[in-house]
């Protein structure tokens, strides 16, 4: 019908491809923050279906752009990440760690291209991290936006206390795949989707009797060993996922969106980091491997 007033939907929508370009060029100007979960489409066990590392980031993702469709943007899963030394087993999606990083680096440049200045890259994948983390350094030094990295699970170690009103697993390797954490997680956000008479503990031998290498998602020791999942892990589950309940999932994902509710917005408010050059002469040639030499 012509001559009907619309009302725009960038305070209202936190679904970045639910705006109009004009309403995406308002949010740029209200300073939205851009939440861009990163998973994996990989096996978890014989309960868990492949989509753990979407649905978990995901989740956590859209509660915090729910409640704050004003101040947050959450962008499209990026759905395949780093997964080849689980590919023993069937329906794992591999990408290449080249593809990946490109992938990301495609678009924390594109929004900031369109102006928006925050990105949060908020992974789901443990192996995705160290690409991440390149692709976040690179956004931070060739481009005019600021790109933190978060790993989902990290949210529950903000609070010190939090870890102990719900984890009864061994530590460390009580939580590391297909885990008490995850299964958790998942049994809250889709319970039909557990096959719950499948489930079955595991604890990794890399983590048995070893003070060095150990895996776990809320702690690390003092080396990584990362080889194929197969060589320690039979059926892919590394943790204790029959300590798994509703109940906890539920702390867990209203947790995960408490602590991410707060990032977004001390990172929305915080004034940029100011770059000081200390050359006693103006460099006469481009910033070495092809960055970008953005002038403040």
């Amino acid at each position: 019908m012509t001559g009907k007033v619309t009302t725009s939907k960038a305070t209202s929508e936190y679904r970045y491809e639910k705006l109009t370009w004009p309403e995406i060029n308002e949010a740029v100007e209200q300073n939205q923050v851009c939440i861009i979960p990163c998973g994996a489409v990989e096996q978890h066990g014989d309960h868990l279906p492949l989509d753990v590392d979407l649905m978990c980031p995901g989740s956590i993702a859209r509660g915090v752009g729910e409640a704050n469709p004003d101040k947050v943007l959450v962008l499209p899963t990026i759905a395949y990440g780093y997964t080849g030394h689980v590919m023993d087993f069937p329906g794992t999606i591999n990408t290449h760690y080249e593809t990946f990083i490109k992938q990301v680096l495609d678009v924390t440049t594109s929004l900031a291209y369109h102006g928006f200045r925050k990105i949060i890259l908020l992974n789901g994948h443990g192996s995705n991290m160290p690409n991440l983390d390149l692709a976040a350094r690179r956004t931070n030094l060739e481009t005019s936006a600021e790109c933190l990295l978060i790993a989902w699970w990290n949210l529950l170690n903000v609070d010190p206390e939090f870890n102990a009103t719900w984890r009864e697993s061994t530590f460390p390797g009580g939580c590391a795949h297909a885990c008490e954490l995850e299964t958790s997680l998942y049994l809250y956000l889709d319970e039909d989707g557990v096959r719950k008479d499948r489930i079955k503990n595991h604890i990794s031998t890399v983590t048995k009797d070893n003070p060095y290498m150990w895996v776990d998602l809320l702690g690390s020791g003092a080396a990584a060993l990362t080889s194929w999942t197969s060589s320690y892990s039979a059926r892919g589950v590394i943790g204790e996922p029959e300590l798994a309940t509703k109940e906890k999932g539920e702390k867990i994902y209203h947790e995960g969106v408490r602590q991410l509710d707060a990032i977004v917005k001390y990172f929305q408010e915080r004034p940029k980091d100011v770059r000081v050059r200390h050359q006693s002469q103006k460099p006469d040639m481009p910033m070495p491997w092809n960055q970008l030499d953005i002038e403040e």
